[in-house]
């Protein structure tokens, strides 16, 4: 006998502030990043600056990428619908990742052409023009500061490193910290291209700048790309709901416990039970009722609740790939 149930758990006013905190958090980075983008644009541009050009289109990636986090923010948060019943959580994961590719083609494959180019053709030394970026670089470096200062006071706000759950903060954080670790690497090889007259020391700059980013964009693609496929819930949520289930006298055995988070703060729960004999069809309604209003109860992230009543033989379902946890891909 198999019974399936749903019981949904829309999202609360905490999301929501959160959401709307998030949101001046990331538009005080584009703020920013659409300043700082322009001057050192024109400072590299002016002081032919492979460095400071490297830097230019860091800001101009993380710019883009502002914009789409707040796309994120604003159609994460719609209702579920016909068309996607389990809602649109995933979409902050989705702009998230388009968020890393931005910061792996516009910023990372930009510097490290850059830094190419300066070591292939070499650069002219223009003291006034370098001496003109490294002012702009200053500028951008307390501007990054504030906006990190900005971001990681959120986190604080938000729980410390669960805070760092939200793709689109998480995004800001790594953006800005990688920001002002850019600007500082971009500054040390203008000045020892001054100090030296060797414009290989800015191109290593610019290579390194690359290097960052493109770890950057590695690491929050695969965080991105982890959470769109199907991430199970966090371990610590799965054992209390486990410990529910085993708890219930109606039931003799939990055969396989699956989760998946659906969004920001919202997962699907799904349990395969055996019930102790004896009960009947109206019994067992009522029971599923229950359970299924203690865990949306015990774990609030619970949206969506499915129980499934089976007379399989708990052997075979502890073996099955689903159950043991094995996992394919890479």
């Amino acid at each position: 006998m198999a019974e399936g149930n749903a019981e949904g758990n829309p999202d609360g006013g905490t999301g929501a502030k959160a959401d709307r905190r998030t949101r001046v958090t990331v538009l005080v980075a584009l703020a920013a990043n659409l300043v700082i983008a322009v001057a050192k644009a024109v400072g590299g541009l002016l002081a032919g600056s492979p460095a400071l050009l490297s830097e230019a289109a860091h800001s101009v990636a993380d710019s883009m990428n502002e914009v789409f986090l707040l796309a994120a923010l604003r159609r994460s948060r719609r209702p579920a619908d016909r068309r996607h019943p389990f809602g649109y959580g995933k979409e902050r994961f989705f702009w998230s990742l388009l968020a890393a590719v931005g910061i792996f083609v516009m910023g990372g494959c930009f510097s490290f052409y850059q830094g190419v180019e300066a070591l292939r053709k070499g650069a002219e030394e223009e003291l006034g023009g370098y001496v003109a970026g490294l002012v702009v670089l200053g500028v951008a470096l307390l501007a990054e500061g504030a906006s990190l200062v900005r971001a990681l006071y959120q986190v604080r706000r938000q729980g410390g490193t669960r805070g760092l759950r939200d793709p689109a903060l998480r995004t800001v954080v790594a953006e800005d910290g990688t920001a002002v670790l850019g600007v500082t690497l971009a500054v040390a090889g203008m000045a020892l291209h001054m100090g030296t007259g060797q414009v290989v020391w800015e191109a290593c700059a610019s290579l390194a700048i690359g290097t960052l980013l493109v770890y950057v964009a590695y690491r929050l693609g695969r965080e991105a790309r982890d959470q769109l496929i199907g991430e199970a819930a966090d371990p610590e949520a799965s054992g209390r709901i486990r410990a529910l289930l085993q708890a219930q006298p109606e039931i003799d055995s939990v055969e396989a416990l699956f989760t998946m988070k659906t969004g920001l703060d919202s997962a699907l729960v799904a349990a395969r039970v055996d019930l102790v004999p004896g009960l009947d069809s109206e019994r067992v309604e009522e029971v599923a009722v229950r359970i299924k209003r203690s865990i949306a109860h015990t774990v609030p992230e619970a949206g969506q609740i499915f129980l499934d009543v089976t007379d399989r033989p708990a052997r075979e379902a502890r073996e099955s790939p689903a159950a043991t946890g094995e996992r394919g891909g890479a």
